[in-house]
């Protein structure tokens, strides 16, 4: 899978208080890049309960990565015919809570 864009998660883990999670997120990254997913059940197969997928506002589905024990939350648009992973954010286990991005994206 092609993943659109590793930029996010470098800025994401250049944070102040965040650097824990650059480990997890190239871990992620690593597994998705060499990925071939074909529909959500390859995806929950190469990432068990740590994925859920999530549908928001706008009618699409998404998926919910969980980062670094659940500590971060990473959402992403899987296009398996495409085949990109674009990340659409990045949030804290608080930030996810609060449940604002399923209303934005």
């Amino acid at each position: 899978m092609r993943i659109v864009s590793h930029t996010k998660l470098k800025r994401f883990w250049q944070r102040p208080h965040q650097q824990d999670a650059q480990k997890p997120l190239t871990q992620w990254y690593d597994i998705t890049d060499s990925a071939q997913w074909r529909s959500p059940a390859d995806v929950k197969q190469a990432f068990g309960a740590t994925v859920d997928f999530v549908k928001v506002q706008s009618g699409s589905t998404v998926a919910v990565f969980d980062i670094h024990n659940n500590k971060y939350r990473l959402v992403a648009a899987i296009h398996y015919d495409y085949p990109r992973v674009f990340v659409l954010k990045i949030l804290t286990h608080a930030e996810s809570d609060k449940n604002y991005w399923k209303y934005e994206l």
